[in-house]
């Protein structure tokens, strides 16, 4: 009998336990691109992605391309990122995609086959997902997830402004909308499917980095969730390793910490990327 696949969860502790709390975004923004000397098309695209993936992924634990900017190349720019993950299994680090996902039945069905399921193209170690059709809604991924040793980042915190009118809402003799999500993630990671190891389960949260004191407000508790914690806003949205530990706390290291543009932009150089990625890195070690 073959043992048992690892889930995320151990994976994902595994990874920031030997290579720290970053993980480096790789968005191809038509700017940045241009920034890098490099067209806007499916050569400008892979160029850009496997530079980001020769210059920091052996020293990150994970890379997270953001799907909507291969999605605006067409199928040419799907075949890059297709590619792009196939590198990131190779080069042995994890990877998220961004893709932020929610639908509902047959639908929500297919978009984790397409993220989560072996052998896919375009499987990743883990999907971004929107739960705003209802936590449950989201249930053909999280059983995917957990039968392939997989993970999901389910949306439950953002720092943009309009987040607020939807994710801090609640009945007045209720929780708020986004603590409610962090309980269904605490449940899910609770269920016998996540798998025996008491530290990090596989389904995580996404929580700003620049939420401020939106957790104590709420009153939302993070360590106990079990729950990775993808904090986009590190470096240029202003967010620094001192204020991701003010504001997560005692969930400060389940904190996978992420930062875009702030690294890319030391680019095209390799030496240059490496230095900014490890330079941030130290900073989030220090913070602990």
């Amino acid at each position: 009998m073959s043992e048992p696949r690892r889930t995320f969860g151990a994976r994902l502790r595994a990874a920031m336990d030997r290579r720290g709390q970053l993980c480096v975004g790789i968005d191809p923004h038509p700017g940045l691109l241009a920034e890098w000397g490099l067209n806007d098309d499916a050569a400008g695209l892979e160029r850009f992605s496997r530079t980001v993936v020769e210059a920091v992924g052996e020293q990150v634990a994970a890379l997270k391309p953001q799907v909507a900017l291969y999605e605006r190349h067409g199928s040419a720019g799907i075949a890059v990122l297709e590619r792009l993950l196939a590198e990131c299994a190779d080069a042995g680090v994890l990877s998220i995609a961004d893709a932020k996902r929610g639908d509902i039945g047959s639908t929500m069905a297919a978009y984790a086959d397409a993220w989560l399921r072996d052998g896919s193209p375009l499987a990743a170690d883990a999907v971004t997902l929107s739960p705003y059709l209802g936590f449950g809604s989201l249930r053909p991924a999280l059983d995917l997830a957990a039968e392939t040793g997989r993970g999901v980042f389910v949306l439950a915190l953002t720092s943009n402004p309009e987040g607020a009118s939807v994710q801090h809402t609640g009945d007045p003799d209720s929780r708020s909308v986004a603590a409610r999500i962090v309980d269904a993630a605490a449940a899910e990671n609770v269920r016998p499917e996540a798998g025996p190891e008491p530290d990090l389960g596989s389904v995580g949260l996404v929580v700003g980095a620049t939420v401020g004191t939106a957790l104590a407000d709420l009153e939302i508790d993070l360590a106990a969730s079990r729950a990775p914690l993808l904090a986009p806003g590190l470096g240029a949205q202003g967010a620094t390793a001192a204020d991701l530990r003010r504001t997560f706390a005692a969930a400060y290291p389940n904190v996978l910490a992420t930062s875009s543009r702030g690294i890319l932009r030391a680019g095209p150089d390799l030496r240059s990327l490496r230095e900014a990625a490890l330079r941030t890195g130290s900073e989030l070690a220090s913070a602990r």
